[in-house]
């Protein structure tokens, strides 16, 4: 499993030449610790990583919200039809990616949200994965504690609010973290939705070396090391949670 990243590393440290050579090398040569600098100077990789970043972030912000507040209303409101729904909802997971990218562009397009940060984050709102979890996480809470905030006086929302989704900390980060992954190494709707260079995010930049520098590798492989980056830190700091949130929803 590790043989890929540790060969990208390698790689990124080689000069243009040195990847063809054969038999071929573990380890560099002569390290090029220049490539990075160059890989990331040769491509406006700073835009890059402040699109992404802004791509993540609303993505997170958005999938958590809409998990949360469907996930509770799965697991703890009454209405007609809640399981029905519910099994619709994940029917849709059934459904390839790669089916509705067509109709999410002409969506985003006939809004006049192309090339927009709105029309690369609004239709990654929801994650249906997420909703599931959450509905999972939410139906373990004991409903003792809730009837003693209703017993106090509170509403529904206060409920939710100050009582479930405090205890839901574990699987609010898992969705969390896995939205941000799958939102930062996302390649095929930024590179639909977006036209102009300065929406392009990090793995668009990183895709367009070949049509660039033809098959520079060194600087391709540099790029993604450094776009990895910000993905083994997010990690580091959510891990517990990560953890805690696969062992409580019952997924072992």
């Amino acid at each position: 499993m590790l043989v890929p990243f540790f060969w990208m590393v390698s790689t990124s440290l080689m000069d243009e030449l040195e990847v063809y050579r054969f038999p071929p090398r573990v380890l560099p040569t002569d390290p090029q610790w220049g490539n990075y600098a160059g890989a990331l100077t040769a491509r406006p990789f700073g835009r890059y990583f402040l699109n992404s970043l802004v791509f993540a972030t609303g993505v997170v912000l958005g999938q958590l919200l809409t998990a949360a507040t469907a996930g509770y209303a799965f697991a703890k409101l009454a209405f007609r039809g809640r399981e029905r729904i519910f099994l619709l909802v994940l029917s849709t997971m059934m459904v390839p990616t790669v089916v509705v990218l067509i109709p999410r562009f002409l969506l985003i397009d006939r809004l006049g949200w192309g090339d927009t940060y709105v029309g690369l984050i609004s239709t990654e709102l929801v994650s249906v994965w997420g909703i599931f979890l959450m509905r999972q996480y939410f139906r373990s809470v004991p409903r003792e504690l809730e009837d003693a905030a209703r017993i106090d006086g509170a509403s529904e929302w206060r409920i939710f609010w100050t009582v479930s989704l405090p205890l839901a900390k574990p699987a609010l980060a898992t969705i969390g973290l896995f939205a941000f992954i799958d939102a930062w190494k996302n390649l095929l709707w930024p590179l639909i939705a977006t036209r102009s260079m300065a929406m392009r995010t990090v793995e668009v930049g990183i895709a367009s070396f070949h049509g660039v520098y033809v098959m520079n590798w060194p600087y391709q492989m540099a790029a993604a090391v450094t776009a990895i980056v910000p993905i083994m830190i997010l990690f580091v700091f959510t891990q517990r949670y990560f953890v805690q949130g696969i062992q409580l929803t019952g997924f072992k």
